[in-house]
């Protein structure tokens, strides 16, 4: 077994499902999709996308002794729905556990630590999505899978519910086969389903995306930007509705993802009434801090009186 293979081993072990190697190179072809979208205004009001589009669009922009990209995923199906919810205001599960980006990021630093034991003078550094990466243009070159017309990555065996991860190191390693398949074939039923029309083919307009405005969104809304759809955190629509993950989903085992209990058992009127201190304790270690206790109150009220409505 060559370090390469070796390397791919040990992600599984730690407890990702998904694990691939590509190439640190820059793609113009993407770099320009990037900065098309952008001009469109498609971004929203995430200016960070914007302050940091050249790290984003040349990766040695980021880290320029970058030679090989390890790209990671993780499995975040827990197998409950938002059926299961008591509430008829609607959570997307992908927060419903412990803030992924802390859970990815100790795997990925044990990860980097047992790599740095074999070759010392590696450099490297681990990625979240929070990082400027175009991790989903580098899983499907390392092979993981394709991004589908919803825009999330795809894969054969987990469908979509997964989190993302990479480590960029110095060193060159064993490319895998990019992904080249578009699977999605015909089917465009996240485009159908979404409620706002945010999704054309393979790209979204934030402005009108359910999960941009009730997690990025700042302040009150405008009336043509209001509908949420009874959701107050994401939106799972175009993932749920995707043919690959109503097949394929697998529950995960890692329980740091399952839900709190509070989200299953909660009626409207409990979140009604949460306050900010019983916010800072339901969510704390959970990536909902993003969208503060002014965000999440704000969906909570807009999607209740829009009910009485």
């Amino acid at each position: 077994m060559n370090f390469s293979e070796s390397i791919k081993k040990k992600a599984i072990e730690l407890g990702f499902q998904k694990v691939g190697i590509a190439k640190a190179e820059g793609f113009s072809n993407h770099k320009e999709n990037l900065e098309e979208w952008i001009a469109t205004g498609s971004h929203a009001s995430m200016d960070w996308i914007v302050n940091r589009k050249e790290e984003r669009g040349n990766i040695h922009n980021y880290f320029p002794e970058a030679k090989s990209i390890i790209s990671v995923g993780m499995n975040y199906y827990t197998g409950i729905d938002q059926s299961n919810l008591n509430s008829k205001l609607k959570f997307s599960n992908y927060a419903w556990g412990e803030d992924y980006h802390e859970v990815l990021k100790s795997k990925l630093y044990d990860f980097l630590h047992w790599i740095k034991k074999s070759e010392p003078n590696l450099k490297g550094i681990a990625c979240v999505d929070t990082s400027p990466v175009m991790e989903k243009v580098f899983a499907q070159k390392a092979g993981l899978g394709w991004q589908g017309k919803h825009t999330s990555l795809i894969t054969r065996d987990y469908g979509s519910w997964l989190f993302l991860g990479e480590l960029i190191v110095d060193t060159p390693l064993d490319y895998d086969t990019p992904f080249i398949e578009d699977l999605c074939g015909s089917c465009t039923a996240c485009i159908d389903e979404c409620p706002t029309n945010a999704l054309d083919e393979y790209k979204i307009d934030s402005k009108k995306c359910i999960s941009y405005r009730s997690i990025e969104h700042r302040g009150p809304f405008k009336v043509d930007e209001s509908e949420l759809e009874g959701w107050i955190y994401g939106c799972d629509i175009c993932q749920e509705v995707c043919p690959w993950n109503q097949k394929f989903s697998i529950s995960t085992s890692e329980q740091a993802f399952y839900p709190r209990k509070e989200i299953i058992e909660w009626e409207d009127t409990d979140w009604a009434s949460l306050d900010e201190e019983g916010f800072r304790k339901l969510f704390k270690k959970s990536s909902v801090k993003r969208t503060k206790y002014s965000g999440l109150n704000r969906n909570i009220k807009q999607n209740l009186e829009k009910e009485i409505e």
